[in-house]
């Protein structure tokens, strides 16, 4: 491709308009990568970068050695795998019922109080569940007991915690992609609603054979998009719920890298743990990308 001398000069007010966030993206994206470094060095803030001491691998091998690290790992992708098939089915089939609603002040008021947790921290949305969740105030578990049944422990639980952490991400982000797949039923040509009535097709069968259909690539695009998430289980949700006593099913990758780094200052160790997420997860978006222009023709580049 040649480059255009004059489409450049024309566009150098725009080329200038865009260099303020290059250089913030270059400043706080690019230079920290430096830090990289120090996951092949046994470094210490005390002695600083002036007295390196590079030791290969072993924070690596360290880390490999360490007995909860499989665990960890199986969680990370157990929880976001979890997520990411409930991150699509349940605004597919919320945006579906929506789509039914013909009384467009409901529909709208339904679309609003879905979508508002989307606005809120983990922080308070945090301690909304632990109070609903609470097995002694909680208004859970004082509905179990009404129902004659023992309050469960659901943020002390290891069988529970999990799946806690799955419907709680859910409560705050279904309502986001509820609207997007909602904007996609809009791109579906009417007319082919309007042919099946004719054909004597029902609605199951006009959903099963045109809506899905019409917003199928919109769900591959989402589902391949999301591949970029499984070594990211969430950190603000789960430092914000869990505690030492579900630290067996909900610890992950996130947390265990907070913990080595901030907690107990073993900042090689940390960033180590940091870089190999890094580079899986960059593996799972190019792969996610690619399967996005092959299945649903998306692409960025």
């Amino acid at each position: 491709m040649r480059f255009n001398t004059k489409k450049f000069v024309r566009n150098i007010p725009l080329h200038v308009m865009i260099l303020p966030a290059l250089i913030i993206i270059i400043i706080f994206s690019y230079v920290p990568m430096a830090g990289l470094v120090i996951a092949f060095q046994d470094f210490s803030p005390v002695a600083g970068f002036k007295h390196i001491t590079w030791n290969g691998l072993d924070n690596f091998r360290y880390l490999f050695d360490l007995p909860g690290f499989s665990t960890v790992v199986w969680n990370t992708v157990f929880i976001s795998t979890m997520k990411i098939v409930a991150g699509l089915t349940v605004p597919v089939i919320t945006a579906l019922l929506l789509n039914e609603v013909r009384v467009n002040g409901f529909k709208r008021t339904i679309q609003t109080i879905i979508y508002m947790p989307h606005f809120f921290s983990w922080v308070i949305l945090g301690g909304i569940v632990v109070d609903v969740l609470s097995p002694s105030s909680g208004i859970v578990n004082m509905l179990l007991k009404a129902l004659g049944m023992q309050p469960i422990q659901f943020l002390a639980d290891n069988n529970w915690f999990p799946y806690i952490l799955v419907i709680t991400d859910q409560w705050k982000e279904f309502g986001f992609g509820t609207i997007i797949y909602l904007a996609a039923l809009t791109s579906i040509d009417t007319s082919l609603y309007e042919a099946s009535i004719i054909d004597g097709a029902g609605r199951w069968k006009q959903t099963w054979h045109i809506t899905l259909p019409g917003i199928r690539p919109i769900m591959i695009l989402m589902l391949t998009l999301s591949l970029g998430n499984v070594l990211n289980g969430g950190f603000d949700q789960v430092f914000n719920l869990y505690n030492p006593l579900v630290y067996e099913s909900g610890d992950i990758l996130d947390t265990m890298i907070y913990r080595i780094g901030l907690q107990e200052a073993q900042y090689s160790v940390s960033t180590a743990l940091g870089l190999i997420k890094s580079v899986v997860s960059c593996g799972f978006i190019g792969l996610g990308y690619y399967l996005a222009y092959r299945f649903a023709k998306y692409r960025i580049f």
